[in-house]
């Protein structure tokens, strides 16, 4: 599968500002617009119990303000399950979540979990939802997501993205062929296969390469960047790199 690879923003950390002084600026619904008009594909958001990103509230102002399709991240709980039928996004993205983490750790293991998880994701397919679920790029994780019945699965970057950063070629190169045979084997099992988590510029090109992923998600780096460049030049070159990637493997 080659052709354009879509772009997520997550705006979640413009949120986390905002609620670190209790008014409502920077808006988040702002950001969201900004980063549609940079290229963005989709925008993503994560509704955490402890409200420390968007709230509920600020889905109902998202969706009224956007013609971008919204992708909610949440922990696969009943609480969760009931505010996202209550609001029905585009997609939804079950993912792993405990109250001390600062950010997303690891995969949802839902091979474990499959009890859990197998009803909510039922329940969110059956009224209309895109489901994708954000695991390890693991055969026996990708199985249990198509016995599910998961549309979507995003495979979590994390561990190739920080050997990058720690320039660990080698330990990078076995994390990327493990992204890549695994995006392979989910597309052959009918899944549409996404990914992120810690993507940098430096670490995009060789993940969109990959010719079986459809979609990029990408966040807090993207939201830190803006700080020194503006978060229009900041999407506009991950797009550009994403589209060179994508332009090489074609090519």
């Amino acid at each position: 599968m080659t052709g354009k690879l879509r772009l997520g923003v997550n705006i979640d950390h413009v949120a986390t500002i905002r609620n670190a002084r209790g008014g409502p600026h920077p808006d988040p619904l702002r950001a969201a617009q900004a980063a549609a008009a940079a290229g963005a594909d989709g925008i993503t958001v994560h509704l955490r119990d402890d409200s420390r990103h968007i709230r509920d509230e600020g889905l109902v102002v998202l969706s009224q303000g956007l013609t971008l399709p919204i992708n909610l991240e949440m922990a696969a709980t009943d609480e969760m399950l009931a505010i996202a039928l209550r609001h029905r996004p585009h997609a939804v993205c079950l993912v792993p979540e405990r109250r001390e983490e600062r950010t997303t750790e690891g995969g949802l293991d839902v091979a474990r979990q499959h009890n859990l998880v197998s009803p909510i994701v039922r329940k969110l397919a059956d009224a209309g939802a895109r489901v994708s679920l954000f695991i390890e790029p693991d055969p026996i994780q990708l199985a249990v997501a198509e016995a599910m019945g998961a549309a979507v699965v995003e495979l979590h970057t994390g561990a190739y993205c920080e050997a990058v950063q720690a320039g660990h070629a080698d330990e990078a190169a076995r994390h990327l062929d493990r992204l890549a045979r695994a995006a392979q084997l989910g597309a052959a099992r009918g899944l549409e296969i996404h990914a992120g988590h810690g993507i940098t510029f430096d670490s995009v090109k060789p993940i969109a390469a990959i010719p079986e992923l459809a979609e990029l998600n990408i966040g807090h780096f993207l939201i830190g960047e803006a700080i020194f460049v503006g978060l229009d030049a900041a999407i506009r070159l991950m797009r550009a790199l994403m589209d060179e990637a994508r332009a090489e493997t074609a090519a």
